[in-house]
């Protein structure tokens, strides 16, 4: 599946990052809304509550060994019956 915001890549990892990107998409709208453009802002309006959500509200961090694939042996090759 195709997501706009992949939370599992490590560079959402810092709590910084995130919250400036939802901040960005925030005044974005802010811009867009001022500016008189309804359409614009409406839909970065949606960016933001979708980055929002996704970035902070749903984020659950992967573990480190997940994300280097230390738990499925995808790394090692090692079969389990101990022949390779």
């Amino acid at each position: 599946m195709i997501k706009f915001i992949d939370p599992d890549h490590p560079f959402y990892r810092p709590l910084w990052i995130r919250l400036l990107i939802i901040l960005f998409c925030a005044v974005w709208t802010a811009v867009e809304f001022y500016g008189g453009q309804v359409m614009w802002g409406t839909i970065f309006l949606v960016v933001t509550a979708y980055a929002g959500a996704s970035l902070l509200v749903f984020y659950r961090p992967k573990e480190e060994s997940q994300s280097k694939g230390e738990t499925t042996g995808e790394t090692t090759g090692d079969t389990t019956d101990g022949t390779n």
